[in-house]
């Protein structure tokens, strides 16, 4: 019997999935070019059709803190649990909060 592999999108089948008209699209320019300030609260979702700066699977859904900026990314400051996590996330990945 083969060992399952351990990837990093292991097991998101179902998570890291479009609605079928969504297919292949990018997000519309203005979530992609909007500026986030420290202090913003955004919610992490998950865009499959981009690679680069996708966080892990298990901060799908999450809604985070920017706490800072590094290069084209966002530091995010999460919480899971108990436990505080700061992951790096590009725009694609991430919308504004409403407040």
């Amino acid at each position: 019997m083969v060992k399952a592999p351990k990837g990093f999108r292991h097991r998101t089948r179902k998570l890291l999935r479009k609605h079928i008209r969504e297919k292949g699209a990018i997000p519309p320019l203005s979530l992609l070019l909007h500026e986030y300030k420290v202090g913003d609260k955004v919610h992490i979702k998950i865009n499959p059709a981009v690679h680069k700066g996708m966080p892990h699977h298990r901060y799908h859904g999450k809604t985070g803190t920017i706490i800072g900026k590094r290069g084209k990314c966002y530091i995010v400051e999460v919480y899971l649990g108990d436990k505080r996590k700061t992951i790096i996330v590009r725009p694609e990945h991430i919308r504004p909060a409403k407040q």
